[in-house]
């Protein structure tokens, strides 16, 4: 780069014992402050040392079936988790906190990203239809419980119950009436439906 030459870069390499390897960054400055160029180098040194790591504990992968999410653990495993979601691999856990091993998001996790991702669809989906002005849309939840008597809107008011706080950044120039629409119509997600109704869980023991 523009402080250190590239033959700097050949006579280190020469020098090195091996297992070495060679990567050049076109256009890449002395301190990569551009992401893409971090995050290409993070990835290829990553791979390169993975390889002299000592294997990490696997767990089973969870088998494929079309149409369905299948989920599989060990009682050895602790809290660890496989998840196929329909062909796309996922690992869950629980935090360090409660005795899991923090190698995946937790089970409220996946919720709330079920939640967040369904809202970013169904806003970006209302604003294409309409034609807003709406670039990007972020949605960030936290969820936690709260006692049943600080729940404005809750029919229980005994115990406690699940509360999710969802805030949602819309990027654009939308005007403040477009804005509180896109607000409404985040509500209408369906995830967001589902965790307002009556639910039915049917359990089947299977061999």
């Amino acid at each position: 780069d523009e402080l250190v030459p590239v033959a700097e870069a050949a006579r280190i390499y020469s020098s090195a014992l091996h297992p070495k390897s060679y990567v050049s960054l076109d256009d890449a400055d002395h301190l990569l402050s551009k992401e893409r160029d971090s995050f290409y180098a993070g990835q290829v040194l990553a791979a390169w040392a993975s390889r002299y790591l000592e294997p990490l504990h696997l767990i089973p992968k969870a088998r494929f079936e079309s149409g369905q999410i299948v989920v599989t653990g060990r009682s050895n495993d602790q809290f660890q988790v496989s998840i196929n979601a329909n062909g796309y691999p996922l690992q869950g856990d629980e935090p360090e906190a409660y005795g899991g091993l923090d190698s995946g998001p937790s089970p409220y996790d996946l919720l709330s990203a079920a939640l967040g991702s369904c809202t970013v669809m169904t806003i970006n989906m209302y604003a294409r239809h309409k034609k807003l002005a709406l670039e990007s849309v972020e949605v960030s939840i936290a969820h936690g419980k709260i006692h049943a008597e600080d729940c404005v809107d809750c029919e229980s008011k005994e115990g406690k119950v699940d509360s999710f706080k969802r805030k949602i950044r819309l990027n654009g120039e939308l005007t403040d009436e477009q804005r509180q629409r896109l607000m409404e119509i985040a509500d209408r997600c369906p995830v967001h439906r589902t965790l307002h109704s009556e639910v039915e869980i049917l359990s089947e023991l299977i061999d």
